[in-house]
């Protein structure tokens, strides 16, 4: 095991879209990433790619759907360091947009299996390396479809997208965001979405078919700033690059 006094980041999902270009950002401030991928091949590639631009990158094998896959992540994590100063939960399902007439719990199920359970599964497996920092963070990346406020308006286009699966896994997980930051006060829990909800404008990545009207650095404007929020920042809010939105 390796201690260093670099700032630590894990980061699932973040082979490549918001994940990568998040862990190119926090790279390039001098941090130590620990790169999780699903996809081990394409965790390796991404990998590279940082190294090749001078981040201090390791690969992580994560499926955040697997209890053994997480197990291990924390392992490989642990032979590099005794603690984690940030947790950036990324990864995310978008599910069929099935409609609500036609969704099954099976289709609920398979997309929160991702943005509700993964998100608790690897930020229970984290928290002894997270307790173990001085100033731990952990940055959920939800989504304006995820706010009541924004859903509920009828000028938001979100309002107007008819399915049930990922707009109530990413409430769901705002949810679970603020109960983990009043339970666990010595830790930032706070939640991300990418874009600028009041301007109905989002980042574009893969999982809109890169129809956003933000770069994917734009779109992570806001998890950096929630990433490298200081002791006094706020804890259990939820904003956009353009500042907090309504739950």
């Amino acid at each position: 095991m390796t201690n260093t006094e670099r700032t630590s980041a894990l980061i699932t999902g973040a082979n490549k879209g918001l994940g990568l270009e998040t862990a190119r950002r926090l790279g390039a401030l001098g941090w130590t990433i620990f790169l999780g991928s699903r996809d081990e091949g394409r965790g390796r590639v991404a990998a590279a790619e940082l190294t090749a631009a001078g981040v201090d990158v390791t690969p992580v094998p994560l499926d955040v759907t697997s209890d053994a896959s997480v197990t291990e992540a924390v392992r490989l994590v642990r032979e590099h360091t005794d603690r984690l100063d940030v947790l950036i939960n990324n990864a995310g399902a978008p599910g069929g947009v099935v409609s609500p007439a036609d969704a099954t719990a099976d289709d609920i199920h398979a997309v929160y299996d991702v943005n509700v359970y993964g998100a608790v599964r690897v930020t229970h497996a984290f928290l002894p390396l997270l307790q173990a920092a001085e100033h731990p963070r952990v940055v959920m990346v939800s989504s304006g479809g995820g706010s009541f406020a924004v859903v509920t308006d009828p000028g938001q286009p979100v309002s107007k997208m008819h399915e049930l699966a990922y707009s109530s896994s990413k409430a769901a997980l705002n949810m679970i965001t603020v109960r983990y930051a009043q339970a666990l006060p010595h830790i930032k829990f706070n939640v991300a979405t990418p874009g600028e909800t009041a301007n109905h404008k989002f980042a574009a990545t893969d999982m809109n078919h890169h129809t956003g009207q933000l770069t994917v650095t734009e779109g992570t404007d806001s998890i950096i700033k929630l990433a490298t929020v200081g002791p006094d920042g706020p804890t259990g809010v939820f904003i956009d690059r353009l500042g907090p939105i309504g739950w």
